[in-house]
C-alpha cells in the first residue's frame, strides 16, 4: 500500500471525530486546493487586509495572461494549471459566505480540460466533481465520479466522493452496493497484481456507511473482517475504536486506541492520541453516528 493512499485513508478515519454529529459533508473546493498557512488571529486579520490589496492585481494579471495563452493554445496544460491556481487563490481571499456558485464556476472549465487530458490522474476528476457538487450540479458530480470509477473501480477518492454524494441524497443502499462491487473488483485486481486494490480501505468505507446508518453490528463486523485480514494494519482498529467511542463504550475503545497507536507508523501516533483524548459524546450505545 502506498504512503499517499495510507495518509488519505487515515484522514478519512480520523474525520469521524469531526463530522460525526453534522452528517456527511463535502470539502469545499477552495479548501481542497488552497490550504493557507495558519496565522495568529490578529496577525492574520492585519496581513490579510494588506495582502489581498497587493495580491489581487497581480493575480488578476496572471489570470489574463493565462487566458491569452489559452486562446492560442487551448490545451496548454501549464497555462491551464496556472489559470486554475490563480483563480483559486483569488477565491481563497473571500470569506466562505462571499463565495457564490458563479465564483466556483470559473474553475470548472480548466478542471474539465485537465481531467480530460489526464485520465490517468483521477485527482482532477474528483476535484471537478466536488466543484460541480458545490454549485448544485448533483448529477454532473455523479457522472464525473462514474466516469472515474468505470475506468478505475477501486479509486479510493472517487469512491469516497461518490459514497458521500449518495448519502447526501439519502441513498445508503446505493452506497453500500457500490462499495460491495468495488470490494469484489479490488479482490479480483489483487489476484492479477497483488496490492493494486486496497481492500481494507474499501472495507473501512463500507463500515463507515453502516455506522452512519446506525447499523453498528454490521459496521463492527466489517471492521473485524478487515482486522482479521491484516492484523498489522492499524486503520480498521482505529475505525472500530472510534465507533466504540461514539457509542460511549470507552472501556472497549481504549485498548483498541492503544493497539492502533502501537501498530501505526510514527507520523500518525500524535493524531491518534488527539482523537483518543477528545471527550466522548453524550450518547448511548443504541444511537451512535459516524461518517465516511
Amino acid at each position: 500500500m502506498s504512503e499517499s493512499r495510507n495518509r488519505w485513508m487515515v484522514r478519512v478515519v480520523l474525520a469521524f471525530a469531526v463530522v460525526a454529529f453534522v452528517g456527511v459533508s463535502v470539502m469545499p473546493i477552495i479548501t481542497t486546493f488552497n490550504k493557507p498557512q495558519s496565522l495568529p488571529q490578529n496577525q492574520a486579520n492585519t496581513e490579510n487586509q494588506g495582502s489581498s490589496l497587493q495580491q489581487n492585481p497581480k493575480l488578476e494579471d496572471q489570470v489574463r495572461g493565462y487566458e491569452l495563452v489559452l486562446q492560442k493554445e487551448p490545451e496548454n496544460q501549464t497555462a491551464l494549471k496556472g489559470l486554475l491556481q490563480a483563480r483559486l487563490q483569488l477565491l481563497s481571499q473571500k470569506s466562505p459566505g462571499e463565495v457564490k456558485p458563479a465564483d466556483i464556476q470559473v474553475v470548472i472549465e480548466p478542471l474539465e480540460k485537465l481531467a480530460r487530458l489526464n485520465p490517468q490522474k483521477s485527482e482532477y476528476g474528483v476535484l471537478l466533481a466536488q466543484a460541480k457538487q458545490q454549485i448544485g450540479d448533483q448529477e454532473g458530480a455523479a457522472q464525473t465520479y462514474r466516469t472515474i470509477l468505470t475506468a478505475k473501480p477501486t479509486d479510493l477518492k472517487a469512491l469516497q466522493g461518490m459514497v458521500s454524494l449518495q448519502l447526501n441524497q439519502k441513498r445508503p443502499e446505493a452506497a453500500i452496493g457500490l462499495l460491495e462491487q468495488s470490494l469484489t473488483a479490488a479482490k479480483s485486481a489483487n489476484t492479477i497484481q497483488p496490492g493494486s486494490g486496497d481492500v481494507i480501505a474499501i472495507q473501512i468505507l463500507l463500515g463507515n456507511v453502516y455506522a452512519f446508518q446506525k447499523q453498528e453490528l454490521q459496521a463492527i463486523a466489517v471492521y473485524d473482517q478487515a482486522i482479521n485480514q491484516d492484523p498489522q494494519d492499524f486503520r480498521p482498529v482505529l475505525a472500530k475504536a472510534m465507533l466504540f467511542k461514539q457509542q460511549g463504550k470507552l472501556a472497549e475503545a481504549k485498548p483498541l486506541f492503544d493497539k492502533a497507536r502501537a501498530l501505526a507508523p510514527a507520523e500518525y501516533k500524535d493524531e491518534i492520541n488527539k482523537v483518543a483524548a477528545v471527550s466522548a459524546p453524550n450518547s448511548t450505545s443504541s444511537s451512535p453516528t459516524a461518517s465516511p
